[in-house]
């Protein structure tokens, strides 16, 4: 049994060894290649006009960005992007899957990495060794539950009571300030410029584990997360924004938790327009009717997008994201926005 344990660490380690390196959108200018493609046809041209857009959203100064994630873009090298659009002001709210923000980002201010790996490598193989796979990256299953188990710890020293998963967010923000081993972290940065974070299926990731652990040995004082008044939190922005824009990567519940905040503010007897600009960048086909693949045309139909300046980009999003957000930060137009500061809204 020895032998066999120490088999499967030396293979562990194989497997182990090559780290995703997250790219940085400020050492390359890609303005020149999107220019170029804004000349050319199918995706090239999509993602060109989405640059466009992009850039439109940042020079209206009355428009508040909203960056919604979902996918495994973090974990595959585009951490620092968002990271950057967060420093550079360049976003102003945040709607993301919990995998995307702890899974991925808090995981890696805790000192841990992501590793290239193989689709085609045996799982089974890699169960034995205790590793996870994303598509072609890898995870060490020992480290994702220290990830859990940290989370259930920040938990257990909050007062109990009801938080949304911004409130849980800002906290591990606070804690990311003494504790992190990596510096600069999504979480850390949103936190050090009020840009807040919103994970509306946050249980479905590490915090989800971690929660758990934490009410368990707290049966009567305990945490909880209210994804109401989380919706009602994100549409109070939406209210107090005189237009609005959205970049979102993938789709899922991200995606129409923000575009529902339109038609949330109407119910409660806000008069609100629609967001005014929108960016998806997708794979998803559309023919099944889901949420992450349907159009924004389609939402238009829902009175949640204009479709004035949309734009559907069909690619994988760590093909065309880097280009998207460099020529936007080389462009520069987010050098004239003011921040603004939505978490000292909610106190």
């Amino acid at each position: 049994m020895s032998d066999t344990k120490n088999l499967n660490h030396n293979r562990k380690k194989g497997f182990l060894s090559k780290e995703v390196e997250h790219i940085d959108i400020t050492s390359f200018d890609s303005r020149k290649i999107i220019s170029s493609m804004e000349k050319m046809s199918f995706v090239s041209r999509e993602t060109a006009n989405a640059s466009k857009i992009y850039n439109e959203m940042l020079k209206d100064k009355d428009c508040t960005i909203f960056l919604t994630l979902a996918g495994s873009t973090s974990a595959a090298g585009c951490m620092h992007i968002y990271r950057d659009m967060v420093k550079y002001n360049m976003v102003d709210a945040i709607v993301a899957t919990g995998a995307s923000i702890i899974d991925m980002d808090f995981f890696e201010a805790l000192g841990f990495k992501h590793y290239q790996g193989s689709q085609y490598q045996n799982d089974n193989e890699l169960r034995d060794n205790y590793i996870d796979r994303i598509y072609d990256t890898y995870i060490d299953e020992e480290e994702l539950q220290v990830c859990d188990k940290t989370i259930g710890e920040i938990a257990d020293k909050l007062e109990p009571k009801s938080y949304t998963s911004r409130e849980f967010i800002k906290e591990i923000g606070k804690y990311l300030k003494t504790n992190s081993k990596k510096k600069g972290s999504l979480i850390e940065t949103a936190f050090d410029n009020d840009v807040p974070i919103f994970c509306p299926a946050f249980t479905d990731s590490s915090a989800g584990f971690g929660l758990v652990m934490h009410q368990e040995r707290n049966p009567k004082n305990h945490i909880t997360i209210d994804s109401i008044r989380e919706f009602r939190e994100l549409t109070e922005i939406k209210i107090k924004s005189k237009g609005s824009g959205l970049f979102m990567i993938g789709g899922g519940v991200p995606k129409n938790f923000i575009q529902d905040t339109v038609i949330c503010a109407e119910l409660l007897g806000k008069n609100v327009d629609m967001h005014k600009y929108a960016i998806q960048i997708t794979v998803a086909d559309s023919r099944d009717g889901a949420c992450s693949s349907s159009t924004l045309k389609e939402a238009s139909s829902w009175g949640k997008v204009d479709t004035t300046k949309e734009q559907m980009v069909y690619a994988e999003a760590t093909s065309v994201l880097p280009l998207i957000a460099s020529d936007a930060y080389h462009t520069g137009e987010w050098k004239n926005r003011n921040r603004k500061n939505f978490s000292k809204i909610f106190g």
